[in-house]
């Protein structure tokens, strides 16, 4: 009986040039079609596209305007990721050859939710952003499990991981409001607010469990807190004020940054190197 090779875990394959070569490609694509989802030049700003279904004031859990600058730090990030994974050096690292394949899954489902919106397809944006999610679960999943090497690795692959995952939680949960407001739901009332703060409770403890497993990382941690406090204001300052999904909001945002700087804390520094 014979066996299949199985490449050299040290030896570059044809697998390896063309996993660096797709996820570069995929990087270059979402950033285009993200600037097309600015509505800068061409296409129509996410805030006003659906009929506004994904606007700042559109439902209790959405957050304020100002939050999805977040976007820029995340896209910066993940080009930076792209070329960082691209080098030479790279192309046998256990660790790229783990998830590069999910981060150019989440690069395609990023893109695919933009032009959903950008088509005024709300119902069909829900699939493609929980399938983001869960790609980018795993894609952390697989990052906690070993350290970085460097520095420069823990900010571009963890920490722009970090960041995707965190903010893309707060996202779903937008989305899916969005969703339900678009179907016919209402957007006030003691229904509404009930169900935003379930929601929002739902994150604190994604939050939470990120932060106790991630053993402190930073950047999961850091896109929750900015997601929900955004929420927070944007239900005291704009078109759909609601004082208890705020407060809630807020506690919620406390409860992550608190759990993970705790956690980060009883970790130890010399415990890992360079965790973001």
């Amino acid at each position: 009986m014979t066996t299949a090779a199985v490449p050299h875990p040290t030896r570059p394959s044809n697998g390896d040039l063309a996993r660096q070569v797709a996820v570069g490609l995929g990087a270059v694509v979402a950033i285009v079609v993200a600037f097309i989802g600015s509505g800068v030049v061409v296409g129509t700003p996410i805030a006003d596209a659906a009929g506004g279904a994904l606007s700042a004031d559109a439902t209790p859990v959405a957050p304020g305007t100002s939050a999805f600058r977040i976007w820029s730090v995340i896209y910066t990030g993940l080009l930076a990721l792209a070329v960082f994974q691209a080098l030479p050096a790279r192309r046998t690292d256990p660790r790229q050859r783990s998830v590069g394949l999910l981060v150019l899954a989440s690069l395609v489902l990023n893109a695919v939710w933009i032009l959903c919106t950008q088509a005024g397809w709300v119902a069909a944006t829900v699939p493609v952003i929980v399938a983001l999610l869960a790609v980018l679960v795993v894609t952390w999943a697989r990052l906690v499990r070993s350290a970085p090497t460097s520095w420069v690795e823990a900010v571009l692959v963890d920490g722009t991981i970090g960041l995707y995952l965190g903010w893309v939680s707060i996202a779903t949960v937008a989305n899916v409001a969005a969703f339900g407001v678009d179907a016919g739901a209402s957007a006030t009332g003691p229904v509404a607010t009930g169900a935003a703060v379930t929601v929002l409770v739902v994150a604190a403890g994604i939050g939470v469990f990120l932060a106790v497993v991630g053993r402190g990382r930073l950047a999961p941690g850091a896109a929750l807190t900015w997601g929900l406090a955004w929420i927070a204001v944007g239900r005291t300052d704009g078109g759909l004020e609601n004082g208890t999904v705020a407060v809630v909001a807020a506690l919620a945002a406390a409860v992550v940054a608190a759990t993970t700087a705790t956690a980060r804390f009883r970790a130890g520094r010399a415990t890992r190197v360079g965790t973001v």
